[in-house]
């Protein structure tokens, strides 16, 4: 059973970093994408970024401006999101989000796409 558990999220100043992380289990292969989706009340969900889980190639949506980066740790099946510069319009819900593939390239297109859901975690970035 595929499971994913996030942390890291919290109340942060404009302009602040925040490292959010997610430990995935249940896999029984390297042949996944990892996931970060974000959610406002009231918005659709929409991804962040993303990464091939055994390559470790990473997708990221244009509109961060780089401020985002997406790794992982294979040997603790946990992939992380390091937010940098963080701005009022970053606050939302962080899910972490998983589906099998072989494809070295995972996309944000849609959650649809992806299976697996954490709970997630929340992140405020406010004066």
């Amino acid at each position: 059973q595929v499971q994913l558990v996030e942390s890291g999220g919290g109340l942060v100043e404009p302009g602040e970093s925040l490292i959010l992380s997610c430990v995935a289990s249940g896999f029984t292969s390297e042949y996944y994408h990892l996931g970060w989706f974000r959610q406002v009340p009231g918005k659709e969900r929409e991804g962040a970024a993303c990464i091939s889980f055994r390559e470790g190639t990473t997708t990221y949506d244009d509109s961060d401006d780089a401020r985002f980066t997406m790794t992982r740790d294979k040997a603790k099946k946990t992939v992380f999101l390091k937010m940098y510069s963080l701005e009022p319009k970053d606050t939302a819900i962080y899910y972490c989000a998983a589906r099998p593939s072989m494809s070295e390239f995972c996309d944000l297109r849609s959650p649809k796409n992806y299976d697996y859901w954490g709970q997630g975690t929340q992140v405020t970035v406010s004066s």
